[in-house]
């Protein structure tokens, strides 16, 4: 019999950063376990480009990218979602639409690189760490032992990996 492969959407407003670069943490680091999305409850649109740029450098395929809203996952047809979390504090505090077989949930806010002012570098820089702020979260994530927590457990586990800070995160 096969594992089951758990279906993961990222949410933040515009889907332009922070929850595109989750949606392709994750379908790296979790391959044949876990499958991820992204999207928005207000689009940008497209894709931000330094969100491109930091994702290419690390080859995460990006020619599939595009800017989405949360709409789109809450369609008949739409992939049934295990677990919905939201990546920015302006999603979180918005009302959801009704997500199909109730997955669970957790807001694992950081802050926006797309609203970071400065130069390029400067600019550069905020991506890389939400990159690496993504990274760790989703490392741990993917280490869960899923199948041996029960629902009240994990949903701890998804709340403090969302709320500790990522260099004391314990697994």
């Amino acid at each position: 019999m096969s594992e089951k492969i758990y279906n993961v959407l990222f949410l933040c407003t515009g889907n332009s950063a922070r929850s595109v670069i989750a949606e392709c943490l994750l379908n790296r680091e979790g391959a044949g376990r876990f499958r991820g999305f992204s999207a928005g409850s207000n689009p940008a649109g497209a894709v931000n480009p330094y969100a491109i740029d930091i994702l290419k450098l690390q080859n995460h395929p990006v020619d599939e990218l595009r800017s989405k809203d949360w709409a789109e996952f809450a369609e008949p047809g739409a992939p049934e979602m295990d677990f919905v979390f939201t990546v920015c504090d302006t999603a979180a505090s918005e009302a959801c639409p009704a997500w199909p077989g109730q997955p669970m949930s957790a807001h694992w806010g950081m802050p926006d690189p797309a609203a970071v002012d400065g130069n390029e570098a400067v600019k550069r820089a905020a991506f890389a760490e939400t990159m690496r702020m993504m990274t760790n979260r989703i490392s741990i994530f993917v280490s869960l032992p899923m199948e041996r927590l029960d629902r009240l457990s994990l949903q701890k586990r998804l709340d403090d990996i969302g709320r500790t800070q990522d260099d004391q995160i314990d697994a």
